[in-house]
């Protein structure tokens, strides 16, 4: 059984995750009403892989007899006005998260519940690939993104994108 303390952070965390998913689809809206269908595609896919990380928690929470509270999702504040925003507020928020993960595991350390440890440990190895993504994702509009035809192709590229789902087994 997990201690209160640690299942109250999973049960805070799926509320985390299912937000990142709208944040995720709010960036979505803003780059399909900006015409770059390829960018609106991998923040779709993002959005997806978000929920996917909320399901697992729930799962692990109900494999380990927790009750899982579901809370309201915030609407998503940022404001977007620029094609850069939606990146660097996606940067930003990969870096909160990751940080909320490492206090879960953290609690979870403090109790010696290795086994949430170990579930966490695909999160934790997840949050580092997000974040060299949000952040690759910066440069490259860095990069091409002044530039007509190079922005051309960088939406193409992310138009390719295609959504797996984790291999995560619990």
């Amino acid at each position: 059984m997990l201690k209160d303390n640690v299942a109250a952070l999973l049960n805070q965390q799926v509320n985390k995750e299912f937000y990142s998913a709208y944040l995720y689809l709010d960036f979505a809206n803003f780059y399909e009403d900006e015409g770059l269908k390829g960018f609106a595609n991998w923040y779709r896919v993002q959005a997806q892989e978000e929920r996917d990380h909320a399901m697992l928690m729930i799962q692990y929470l109900q494999n380990n007899d927790c009750k899982v509270t579901l809370e309201a999702i915030d609407k998503p504040s940022c404001t977007l006005k620029e094609r850069m925003d939606p990146l660097q507020e996606g940067y930003k928020h990969e870096q909160y998260v990751t940080s909320l993960i490492h206090n879960i595991y953290s609690a979870a350390y403090d109790e010696r519940d290795f086994r949430t440890m170990q579930f966490l440990d695909w999160f934790v190895k997840e949050q580092g690939e997000e974040e060299t993504n949000a952040s690759d994702l910066i440069k490259k509009m860095e990069l091409f993104g002044d530039d007509a035809k190079s922005l051309y192709m960088l939406d193409s590229e992310l138009g390719a994108r295609v959504y797996a789902a984790p291999s995560l087994t619990l």
